[in-house]
């Protein structure tokens, strides 16, 4: 199981961008074992719609709906450890969306994350492992 933040969803959608074809190649490689926590789709919407447009934002929620990204919600004692996170890690501004990264990591057992943000998740120090390993 691999937990998806928002960077590799928003480089795999721009053909523009440095990392897209090592984020493309790693959601199309490992897409039965994606989860996207619900914080980050609604994130990586946001960020498409603004820099690729509506279409390019279509066809990540048609991903979804087809069932090739598996989504999981915020359960209200996630919500209770992202709320520990962002305090703990507040120096270093670990936001809601990362922190659920981590807390829905934590619940469901998952050692690996795919990110673009090495600095944030090289940091944090989940409650299951003793760091997580970071994709690509």
């Amino acid at each position: 199981m691999i937990i998806v933040d928002t960077g590799p969803l928003l480089a795999a959608a721009d053909s523009g961008d440095d990392d897209h074809q090592a984020c493309a190649a790693l959601l199309e490689r490992h897409a039965h074992e994606l989860v996207v926590p619900a914080p980050v789709v609604v994130e990586a919407c946001w960020l498409i719609a603004r820099t690729l447009g509506a279409a390019a934002e279509s066809e990540l929620l048609a991903s979804i709906a087809d069932g090739e990204l598996r989504t999981e919600a915020v359960t209200p004692s996630d919500y209770r450890r992202v709320g520990e996170l962002v305090v703990t890690y507040g120096d270093l501004g670990l936001g809601m969306v990362d922190a659920s990264v981590v807390a829905v990591a934590e619940r469901l057992g998952a050692k690996r994350i795919a990110t673009l943000d090495h600095r944030d998740f090289t940091v944090v120090r989940p409650s299951h492992v003793t760091a997580f390993t970071l994709l690509p």
